[in-house]
């Protein structure tokens, strides 16, 4: 039987999400990549045994995740049943509906009938009355805001969730969401979006200046561009790496000659800082106050503690931001 460290919250850092009195880590675990029934269940149990006693009370989940999607959620339900839900109101357990999960019209985008079933269907997946934080998780072209907004809304002031946030969202868009959920009184406190060293989407399409202005976290997926700001990928492309694989979100196509010389010339910048370059490239984003959480998606204890040491150094000289940004360019 698990029994948390009592040091769990000596070393972890906690700020507000935006102007909510919410506090989050600024290290959260993301069960994107790792918590399928692929994968072995012993390990999931000891990342999220690591993570907690490490102060990491923010575990990120959506709907489609796994595989097979819904499998993340029901993997972590198990290790809240057998363990961890014993101290569930020191959990942030948060999760979305946006991308496709079920055959036919009623099981994807943003329709009110998607989003409060799916929302059912995580809750038992997990065994939970209601989770923390339940995100759209990507923008529809095809449903009025307003219904889709009504929706976070409803499952909200169902009880089901405690706040509401978006996930890939521009800074137009998310504006005019928060209009509306403002004058539904319903607490939207938070944005998840790609975010890091590389991707700098948040920075062009408003998103970043808008959740300022709005008073809105931000919570950067994605922190170490699947693994491309990390020293896998100094050497080219291992056999075993998620951009040798003919599926997934990183493509071969996308680690180029130049992007490999960019991740070294990172990496020398790294080791002058007494970083690796996984440390650095979270420590880039935990210096920005605006970023409240990064999520990082580890694949091994000794992966997530590497993670976790970015905390103890995330402070930049204006000579080492111009270096990153002369190396991009």
């Amino acid at each position: 039987m698990y029994t948390a460290s009592k040091e769990r919250y000596t070393t972890m850092e906690y700020d507000h999400c935006g102007n909510s009195g919410l506090m989050l880590p600024k290290v959260s675990l993301g069960l994107w990549h790792n918590f399928g029934d692929t994968a072995n269940f012993e390990n999931m149990r000891k990342l999220c045994f690591t993570a907690f006693d490490s102060g990491i009370t923010q575990f990120d989940l959506a709907n489609n995740y796994g595989p097979e999607p819904g499998s993340a959620e029901k993997n972590f339900g198990r290790i809240l049943k057998e363990d961890l839900g014993v101290y569930r109101d020191e959990l942030i357990i948060t999760t979305k509906a946006g991308y496709e999960m079920w055959d036919g019209p009623y099981g994807n985008w943003g329709s009110r009938k998607y989003l409060l079933a799916s929302l059912d269907q995580s809750l038992k997946r997990m065994g939970l009355d209601y989770v923390d934080i339940f995100y759209h998780h990507r923008m529809d072209p095809d449903t009025p805001l307003e219904e889709t907004m009504g929706a976070l809304d409803q499952i909200v002031k169902s009880g089901k969730a405690l706040y509401a946030g978006l996930s890939n969202y521009d800074g137009e868009t998310m504006k005019k969401a928060c209009e509306i959920l403002n004058d539904l009184r319903c607490p939207f406190i938070i944005n998840q979006n790609s975010y890091n060293i590389f991707n700098r989407t948040i920075e062009n399409n408003g998103l970043k200046k808008a959740a300022r202005e709005s008073g809105k976290g931000i919570i950067s997926f994605s922190p170490l561009a699947q693994g491309m700001l990390t020293d896998k990928y100094l050497n080219g492309i291992p056999e075993n790496s998620r951009a040798a694989k003919s599926t997934g979100h990183l493509q071969r196509e996308q680690v180029t000659e130049e992007k490999i010389s960019r991740i070294r010339q990172l990496n020398k910048l790294a080791k002058q800082r007494g970083q690796t370059l996984a440390e650095m490239a979270l420590a880039w984003l935990l210096k920005d106050e605006r970023v409240t959480s990064v999520l990082v998606g580890a694949s091994s204890v000794a992966q997530l503690t590497d993670n976790l040491k970015a905390l103890q150094n995330n402070v930049f000289s204006t000579e080492e931001l111009q270096a990153i940004e002369s190396i991009l360019q």
